[in-house]
C-alpha cells in the first residue's frame, strides 16, 4: 500500500488547499515544495535591509478575507489576522484630490458624486449578494448554478464598461481595478475584474496579513498537519521517479511543468495541444523599498490607503495596458503602491516604512522600469525618492528564477481572457484533469484563476476525490 493517498506538487495557497480539503476527507497527503520554505507567491522576507519585512510576491488579499473556504478554516487560532485598512484604495489626481474605494459602501458612494448610483448598481449588488456570488463564480463553470448576478456585465471589456461612468475620477478608477487583469481593457472580461476587486472592497475589504503575507501559507500548513498530512521541502520533481506512489496527484505549477515531468507521450496529443496552446500574460516589474517616513502623498486620502493606484486618468491607464500588450514598456505606466507598514508596525524598524511597488512589462522584458516608476510616483508625492534608504528590484526574469511557475515574469500564470475564465487550460466539463489518469493541476491556471484564495486547489480536490479516491462518491 502507498504511503500516501495523495500528493500535491507545489506548496503555493493552493496547493496548500487542495492538500487541506483531501485531508479533511481523512486522506493521507504529502505536500512537495521544491524550495526551502513553503509559500510560492505568500512569502516574506529582508529584501532590503535589517528589519524592513517585504511581501515577496502578493501583498493584499481582497480574495482571502472573501474565500469561502479561508472562511470556514481556523486559520486565525494558527497565526493568520487580517488588518483592514480604513482606506481600501486611493486613486490620486492631478489637482490634489483622489478618487477613495472605502470598507463602507456607502461612503464610497458618497464620494464618487454622479457615479454613486452606478456604483451602488454594479459593485454594491456583488458586495451584497457576495455569499451567493462567490458559491457561483469561484467554480468552474461546468459546475456552476448560472448565471451568477451580474455575469453580463463582467463579460464586457472594461473600455464598454467604462463609459457609464459620467465623471473621469469614475472612469479613472475602475480602469485601476480593471487593469489588475493585466491585459488590455478593451479585452473581454476585464470588467468583471474591475467589479469584483471594487465589491470585494465592501465585503472583507483588501486587507494585509499580520507580520507577511507568509502567515497564510503557513497558518494553511498548520492546519494540515493538525488533520495529519505532512509537507516536504527541498524537494524537486523533474521527473514521475521523484513523486512518491499516490492515487492522485496535483501540481500546483504552471500547465507547462507537466511536459516536463511527464513528457507529450504522456500527456496525450489532446491534452499537450491545449497546454501548448495555453497563453502567457504580461510581466510583473516590482521594486521593494526601505524608507525613512511614510510617503508624502498630496492627496489625504492616499495616506490613509493600504494601496494606492498611481495611474492618472483613464486614458493613461487604457495606455499603459495597451502598449504592455504590444510589446512596449509604457514611459508613463500603471503603478501599484502597497503601504503596509502604515498599518502593521512589524513591517519596519520604528518610524521607517516600507513600500511594495509593481507594474506591468512585456512578457520577459529586461529593460530597465525604475526611473519611471518612480517618476510616476514623484507626480502625485513629490519629495518621495528624499526618502528612499534601499531598494530592491525584482525584473521579470528574476520571478522566474524565485519560482519557476512564473516563467519571463507571468505571475499571474497565463493571460486573462474569456477562454480561460471557461476553463482552460483543461476539458471544459473537469478543467483540472491533466489528460493523464490521476494527475490534475490545481494551480492558478485553473478556475477561478489568480488570486490568494485556494479555490482552485479547493475545486481540484474535488475533482480528484471524484475521479480517484472516493470511487465517484459525491464530496
Amino acid at each position: 500500500m502507498a504511503a500516501h493517498d495523495a500528493v500535491v506538487v507545489g506548496s503555493g495557497p493552493n496547493g496548500l488547499a487542495a492538500a487541506v480539503v483531501l485531508a479533511e476527507r481523512e486522506h493521507r497527503v504529502l505536500v512537495l515544495e521544491a524550495a526551502g520554505t513553503i509559500g510560492g507567491g505568500t512569502r516574506t522576507a529582508e529584501l532590503t535591509l535589517p528589519g524592513f519585512r517585504h511581501d515577496v510576491c502578493s501583498g493584499f488579499h481582497p480574495l482571502g478575507a472573501a474565500s469561502p473556504l479561508f472562511d470556514r478554516l481556523p486559520l486565525e487560532r494558527l497565526g493568520l489576522r487580517w488588518i483592514v485598512p480604513e482606506v481600501q484604495l486611493a486613486h490620486p489626481f492631478d489637482d490634489g484630490g483622489a478618487a477613495a474605494l472605502w470598507r463602507s459602501l456607502d461612503r464610497t458612494c458618497e464620494g464618487l458624486g454622479d457615479d454613486s448610483d452606478l456604483w451602488r448598481r454594479a459593485v454594491g449588488r456583488i458586495a451584497t449578494g457576495w455569499d451567493d456570488f462567490a458559491a457561483r463564480a469561484l467554480k468552474p463553470l461546468a459546475r456552476r448554478p448560472w448565471p451568477a448576478p451580474g455575469s453580463f456585465r463582467a463579460a464586457l471589456p472594461a473600455a464598454v464598461f467604462a463609459r457609464r461612468f459620467r465623471t473621469p475620477a469614475g472612469r479613472a478608477l475602475f480602469a485601476g481595478l480593471a487593469a489588475h487583469a493585466m491585459v488590455p481593457l478593451e479585452t473581454p472580461g476585464t470588467a468583471g475584474i474591475g467589479l469584483v476587486l471594487g465589491a470585494l472592497a465592501h465585503v472583507g475589504g483588501w486587507p494585509i496579513a499580520e507580520g507577511g503575507s507568509d502567515a497564510i501559507s503557513q497558518a494553511l500548513a498548520g492546519h494540515l498537519e493538525a488533520l495529519g498530512g505532512s509537507v516536504r521541502t527541498g524537494h524537486p520533481v523533474r521527473t514521475p521517479a521523484d513523486i512518491p506512489g499516490a492515487k492522485a496527484v496535483l501540481f500546483d505549477t504552471h500547465p507547462r511543468t507537466l511536459v516536463a515531468v511527464y513528457g507529450r507521450k504522456a500527456l496525450g496529443r489532446t491534452a499537450h495541444r491545449r497546454i501548448r496552446r495555453y497563453r502567457g500574460g504580461a510581466a510583473s516589474y516590482k521594486i521593494d523599498y526601505a524608507l525613512d517616513g511614510p510617503i508624502p502623498w498630496t492627496a489625504r486620502e492616499c495616506r490613509r490607503a493600504g494601496t494606492v493606484h498611481v495611474g492618472g486618468t483613464y486614458g493613461e491607464i487604457a495606455g499603459a495596458e495597451r502598449s504592455v500588450a504590444e510589446g512596449a514598456v509604457p514611459d508613463r505606466p500603471f503603478v501599484l503602491v502597497g503601504q503596509q507598514s502604515l498599518f502593521d508596525p512589524a513591517r519596519a524598524p520604528d518610524g521607517q516604512h516600507t513600500a511594495w511597488v509593481y507594474t506591468h512589462v512585456p512578457s520577459g522584458s529586461t529593460e530597465p522600469v525604475r526611473e519611471r516608476v518612480e517618476r510616476r510616483i514623484e507626480r502625485f508625492a513629490p519629495g518621495f525618492r528624499d526618502l528612499v534608504l534601499a531598494a530592491r528590484v525584482t525584473a521579470p526574469l528574476d520571478f522566474e528564477s524565485y519560482n519557476p511557475n512564473y516563467p519571463a515574469g507571468d505571475t499571474a500564470t497565463g493571460a486573462h481572457s474569456l477562454r480561460r475564465m471557461l476553463g482552460r487550460p483543461g476539458p471544459f466539463r473537469n478543467p483540472y484533469r491533466t489528460g493523464i489518469p490521476g494527475v490534475f493541476l490545481c494551480s492558478a491556471a485553473t478556475p477561478p484563476g489568480p488570486g490568494v484564495h485556494g479555490m482552485c486547489g479547493a475545486n481540484a480536490a474535488l475533482a480528484a476525490i471524484r475521479d480517484r479516491l472516493e470511487g465517484g462518491r459525491r464530496p
